[in-house]
């Protein structure tokens, strides 16, 4: 009896690594989080601790009285960067970068370098996926040498925690974490344990040191952040870097901020020179004509707070095929289907059912925001009967299965863009607010009254 009891207590434990489930035998996959490969041997049974009080170094203080400079932001030089950020970084402040390969993460950060050490603040760029030769190519092309930035290719923690104390830097940006590795932990780079070890490390030197430090990170092929979770609750700053590579639009979104909302979106444009902010991009996502053209409407997007007014296209032909095709490209699939039965059942257009329907924005960007459905309606609309739709109009509004048309956020937001643009027509929802001077607002109700919109709603011909 004593010998099953001692082999009861011998007995190894399994822990997710992500969520910290225990179990007493090892799983491929938590059936708590879900995650994959996270569920590692602990041990045995963790014995209960308790910890003594310490002395106490520094007495806590009333709110009032802490001193609230030492979370002051300085600027990065780039001011699309700093909308995101809130005004700037902090010093001791650790962000995390993550996007797509190829998106230009590498040339915005290194830009970002030569700005800080352009500005006298001494600066160390770690590179572990490319040869500084390679760096200094970029850097070379896009502009960015300066003698207070110090270029390193490393992918050893401590040789990284080395070069820190002999440049004393301001700034750190690591490319990228999942490329570092320590010694003292088991496992391959870009491992869970390697990845927590390096970024803690990190951390606590850039707290220690008031060092301001910026990670890259990779993503997985769902998009999500690669690593384990904790990685995003360490860091103080969490940006997704996003964009089509075939496109030059980029957007830096807050996903995380301590220092300022999450609400903000940078707004870039990657060239062959480098990359640039664009404080005004609405001009990418629109095309410039003389005449309007069957099956275009334009609407204003919010990007977290910032308004953009973007074009939404359709296209509808006689459908070869049994099956008619639906395609889309920066917008929903699911929505663009919904504004289609919407149109055919409320708005009592025949036809579109045995078409093929063709839809896309202009400039890459993408309209998810139900306040686009609007448009879509009826830049199909006018596709199907080869009748454009008003010069100077643009279209906000979300539409709903029974046709009505509902409010949105920020639509006084919008209307105000669209005006400094030049439109001097919208179509809205019912009660919109303070509308702009020298701009004509049409409230719809219901999908109906917006067709009224069209000169003409004849459809063209199926074909049969």
């Amino acid at each position: 009896m004593a010998s099953r009891k001692a082999a009861g207590k011998d007995r190894p434990s399994y822990r997710c690594t992500e969520c910290g489930w225990t179990t007493a035998k090892w799983l491929g996959r938590c059936p708590e989080c879900q995650a994959w490969g996270t569920v590692e041997e602990a041990g045995g049974a963790p014995a209960v601790r308790t910890t003594a009080a310490a002395r106490v170094q520094s007495s806590a203080l009333p709110i009032g009285e802490v001193d609230s400079r030492q979370a002051t932001s300085r600027t990065t030089g780039v001011d699309e960067l700093d909308r995101v950020l809130g005004g700037g970084i902090v010093a001791g402040a650790v962000v995390l970068v993550a996007g797509e390969p190829g998106v230009g993460k590498s040339t915005l950060l290194l830009d970002v370098a030569s700005k800080a050490a352009s500005a006298d603040q001494r600066t160390l760029y770690v590179t572990g996926e490319e040869s500084a030769g390679q760096v200094r190519l970029r850097a070379d092309r896009i502009g960015a040498l300066s003698d207070h930035l110090y270029l390193a290719a490393e992918t050893d923690l401590a040789t990284v925690l080395g070069h820190l104390d002999e440049v004393k830097p301001a700034l750190l940006i690591l490319d990228s974490v999942q490329t570092v590795a320590s010694g003292e932990i088991d496992g391959a780079p870009g491992g869970m344990a390697q990845v927590r070890e390096v970024a803690g490390a990190l951390i606590r030197a850039s707290k220690e040191r008031g060092m301001s430090t910026i990670l890259v990170g990779h993503v997985t092929k769902d998009g999500a952040i690669a690593g384990p979770r904790l990685l995003e609750h360490l860091v103080d700053i969490v940006l997704n870097f996003e964009g089509d590579r075939h496109a030059r639009l980029r957007l830096v979104r807050g996903v995380k901020n301590r220092y300022g909302a999450t609400d903000e979106v940078g707004c870039f444009e990657l060239h062959d020179e480098g990359i640039t902010g664009l404080a005004d991009p609405s001009g990418l996502f629109l095309t410039r004509r003389d005449e309007p053209v069957p099956g275009t409407c334009l609407t204003v997007t919010l990007e977290g707070r910032r308004p953009l007014v973007a074009e939404v296209q359709a296209l509808t032909v006689d459908s070869q095929i049994p099956s008619p095709r639906r395609t889309t490209s920066g917008l929903e699939t699911s929505r663009v289907s919904m504004m289609l039965a919407v149109l055919e059942q409320r708005g009592q257009i025949a036809a579109l059912g045995k078409r093929d329907i063709y839809s896309a924005t202009v400039g890459g960007v993408k309209l998810s925001e139900p306040a686009a459905d609007l448009a879509v309606a009826l830049a199909l609309a006018s596709a199907a009967s080869d009748t454009p739709l008003p010069k100077n109009l643009v279209a906000i509004g979300e539409v709903g299965l029974a046709g009505e048309v509902r409010r949105v956020t920020g639509v006084q937001r919008r209307l105000a863009e669209a005006a400094r643009l030049g439109f001097t027509q919208a179509l809205v929802p019912v009660d919109p607010g303070k509308v702009p001077d020298g701009m004509k607002v049409r409230e719809v109700a219901d999908i109906g009254d917006a067709l009224r919109s069209l000169p003409s709603r004849t459809p063209r011909s199926s074909g049969g």
